[in-house]
C-alpha cells in the first residue's frame, strides 16, 4: 500500500516526454560546458517520465554525482524544462550512476528497518527524503512483501514501514 498524495495530472505522451527529455538534455549539457565536463548524455522514457543520465569518464564528473546535486541538479532542470514547455516535469536525473548508488542505499535503509520489525517493533520510520526516493522505497517494501506509507509534509515527508 503506497499513500503518497501527488496531484493528478494527465498522462503525457511518449512524444511530449522524448521532447522533455530532449529540452532536459540541452539545458544539462549547456551547464556542463560552463563546468568544462565532458559528458555523454542518454535520453529515456520510464514508467510515464523523461529519464536523462549523464555518463563520463572524466573524474571532475564526481563532483556532480553526490545524491543531494543531482537532487539539485534535478530541480534546477525541471524548471528549466517547465520554462520552456510550459508544463510542470517529472523528469528523472542521473549523474554517473548515481540513481543506482542511491537506490542501494535505500535498500540498506530498508533492511535496517526490516531488522527492528523483526526485534519486534510495530513499524520503522525512515528519514524524510524526496517523492522519487519514497517511490523506491515503496517499490523495495512491496517487493519484500511489507507495508509503506507517507507521512508528513513537504521536507519532512517521510516513510514508514510495516508488516502486514
Amino acid at each position: 500500500m503506497t499513500t503518497d498524495n501527488v496531484t493528478e495530472r494527465p498522462e503525457q505522451t511518449a512524444d511530449q516526454l522524448e521532447h522533455e527529455g530532449d529540452v532536459a538534455a540541452d539545458f544539462i549539457e549547456e551547464l556542463l560546458d560552463i563546468a568544462d565536463i565532458d559528458g555523454d548524455l542518454n535520453l529515456d522514457v520510464r514508467q510515464g517520465r523523461a529519464y536523462v543520465s549523464v555518463e563520463s569518464e572524466d573524474e571532475s564528473i564526481s563532483v556532480l554525482s553526490n545524491p543531494d546535486t543531482v537532487q539539485a541538479l534535478q530541480e534546477i532542470t525541471r524548471l528549466a524544462v517547465q520554462s520552456k514547455t510550459g508544463a510542470f516535469s517529472r523528469l528523472i536525473l542521473d549523474v554517473g550512476g548515481s540513481r543506482d548508488a542511491r537506490r542501494r542505499q535505500l535498500e540498506k535503509l530498508v533492511d535496517a528497518a526490516v531488522i527492528k520489525l523483526d526485534e519486534g517493533a510495530s513499524q520503522a520510520s525512515l528519514p524524510a527524503m524526496s517523492s522519487y526516493e519514497r517511490k523506491l522505497v515503496h517499490d523495495v517494501v512491496a517487493d519484500r512483501d511489507l507495508v509503506s506509507e507517507s507521512y508528513g509534509e513537504g521536507p519532512d515527508r517521510h516513510t514508514v514501514i510495516r508488516r502486514r
